[in-house]
């Protein structure tokens, strides 16, 4: 039976659009106290704004999660405020439009891991000593099909960082399974969010309406979420029914 989460605290990153702001929002709806991180202030705000709009309660910690202090700023006031942290999002992600071997530089690898692997790990580090004493915690991490399988579309760099956050995940699980610490690391196949307009080619409207909606993937993490805390989903691997690497023989 699902449970009811309502009073739980949850730190979402990538809270600014997308996928976090899905997450944070159907969080929210469900009782659930929301801390918000994401590089622009202002974003964050706005998804504060419609979390308090439906009676919910949502803090604002702005951080550029690819740089550890910032990170941790940003969990301090998350636990200056709350004192706990029950379920953890990392949500935050990029790409750079030149993301092919025979494009990308040391700048574009940079910045594409560090949000999308090394933030993941600043923001898991800095909940385990929390989610420890609480012998109790719920990390989710938003990968990527790219995570499973290698894809020209994404670029190596991100293909390799989304890689790496799989096995971040389960290595939580082998490591923190004794103090009541799970992870679980969700794929998703082609979502329409703002991440697909830095694409080369561009994704039309009419494609976008058939991909995996942010809306999806929120009511995918409050699934997770609401599992018993006796049960850990390590991995979902998630896409549209009308996918474009089935379809057209694309590498998604």
């Amino acid at each position: 039976m699902l449970r009811d989460i309502e009073g739980q605290v949850a730190w979402v990153t990538g809270a600014g659009s997308g996928i976090g702001r899905a997450a944070a929002v159907s969080l929210a709806k469900a009782g659930v106290r929301l801390a918000l991180t994401g590089r622009g202030r202002e974003a964050l705000e706005g998804t504060a704004e419609a979390i308090r709009a439906a009676g919910g309660e949502a803090l604002v910690a702005p951080a550029d999660m690819g740089v550890a202090d910032d990170v941790q700023r940003a969990w301090e006031a998350v636990q200056a405020a709350y004192r706990r942290c029950d379920l953890l999002v990392n949500s935050a992600g990029l790409n750079v439009p030149q993301r092919s071997w025979s494009e990308i530089g040391p700048a574009g690898i940079d910045a594409v891991v560090g949000v999308n692997l090394n933030g993941p790990f600043y923001a898991s580090r800095a909940v385990l000593p929390t989610m420890r004493a609480q012998r109790s915690g719920l990390i989710i991490q938003v990968s990527s099909w790219a995570g499973r399988y290698v894809s020209t579309l994404t670029g190596p760099a991100y293909s390799a960082a989304k890689h790496g956050l799989v096995a971040l995940s389960e290595s939580l699980n082998q490591e923190e399974c004794r103090h009541g610490i799970r992870s679980c690391c969700i794929c998703p196949g082609e979502v329409a969010t703002p991440l697909l307009d830095k694409r080369p080619v561009p994704v039309t409207a009419e494609d976008k309406g058939r991909m995996l909606q942010s809306e999806d993937l929120a009511e995918t993490i409050l699934f997770v979420a609401r599992m018993p805390a006796s049960v850990c989903v390590n991995e979902i691997l998630i896409s549209p029914t009308w996918n474009r690497g089935y379809l057209e023989g694309v590498k998604l």
